[in-house]
């Protein structure tokens, strides 16, 4: 693995309502971005935001950073990339998560064991159900039965290939992207010196394991984004978002391995009490530098700089816990303006 110098630049739209990131998306892909990603939870579907955007851009890559691969069959996963790929003239990279076990369980309704198993077993599935033109799928897994043959030759016209990047966070499921992916998306709070520490060698010990070449694998990470005039405010709303992931137990190594497993425990705790204000307080000055590009426009297009290097692409990601819709459009639209890499 030989990253770029210079990473490839994405930004992750974000925003109250779908029109808001249709017009993110177009001034990100008009001031020359490289992805524009969108990202999915229990209130959004990154499927319908992609369909919505992909017409009103032209240039950039369009991903989804992530689609949750549980809750939807391989069958139509692979049925939605395809489209989404065609609608955007080929431009789709299908990022796929599993979330946390206690999402898969409690979420999706599904067993929640072994979630870099199940990611191990979903993408060669969907990457077969690409090629029902050259032969049957007939799969019979651990998380995932289908058995299915093309109706005729145009199942899958053409020979474009899809890239599936797998999400991950903690080093087994990073290890998967390496197995099995075409490249990993890795969590937000993968800072710089955990993504040279733990995810790429994972990613390389994946790879390995699987007898392919670690070259092949492209390692893209999320980096948290909060540019304002008032570097203050910027700091305190990374605060924010960094606190938030804290409190997801799942999260605790990327806390922990850079020392910060103190400060995480405080802020879960204060969760527990639902004392938002302890636990963003919790969140000291050296856990923002470590874990956030935060301040002004030049001061966060300056510190993106930390990821050359280490990654082939870094994903701007503006925070959203505990802060107004209007700031995170006017965020979105500082670092459109500020850290584009053109």
């Amino acid at each position: 693995m030989s990253p770029a110098a210079t990473p490839r630049r994405g930004i992750v739209v974000f925003g109250a309502t779908l029109q808001t990131m249709i017009d993110a998306a177009e001034a990100a892909d008009r001031a020359g971005f490289d992805a524009i990603w969108t990202s999915e939870l229990y209130n959004r579907s990154a499927i319908v935001t992609l369909a919505a955007i992909a017409p009103r851009t032209s240039k950039a890559k369009i991903g989804s950073g992530i689609l949750y691969g549980v809750g939807r069959s391989p069958l139509m996963l692979a049925a939605e990339a395809r489209d989404l790929d065609e609608l955007s003239g080929g431009r789709l990279i299908l990022g796929i998560g599993n979330g946390t076990r206690r999402m898969i369980s409690d979420w999706h309704g599904l067993d929640g064991a072994s979630p870099a198993g199940r990611m191990e077993e979903l993408v060669p599935l969907v990457r077969d159900l690409w090629h029902l033109d050259q032969e049957p799928v007939d799969h019979d897994g651990r998380f995932y039965r289908c058995k299915i043959a093309a109706l005729d030759e145009k199942s899958w016209p053409g020979d474009h290939t899809i890239p599936i990047y797998v999400a991950g966070a903690n080093r087994r499921m990073i290890e998967s992207a390496g197995r099995v992916a075409d490249g990993l998306l890795a969590h937000t709070m993968c800072s710089p010196a955990y993504l040279e520490e733990v995810a790429r060698p994972a990613v390389r010990a994946g790879a390995e394991r699987a007898g392919r070449d670690p070259a092949d694998v492209a390692i893209g990470t999320y980096a948290l984004a909060c540019a304002a005039e008032d570097a203050d405010l910027a700091r305190r709303e990374a605060a924010a978002m960094i606190a938030f992931y804290a409190t997801v137990k799942s999260y605790a190594p990327m806390f922990d391995t850079r020392g910060f497993a103190a400060e995480a425990a405080t802020v879960r705790a204060a969760f527990a009490d639902r004392d938002l204000k302890t636990m963003i307080a919790a969140v000291s000055d050296p856990m923002i530098d470590e874990f956030a590009c935060a301040g002004t426009p030049a001061e966060v297009a300056a510190a993106l700089g930390r990821y050359d290097g280490i990654v082939d692409e870094v994903v701007l990601s503006v925070p959203s816990f505990q802060v107004a819709d209007d700031r995170v459009a006017e965020n979105l639209a500082l670092l459109t303006a500020s850290c584009s890499p053109r």
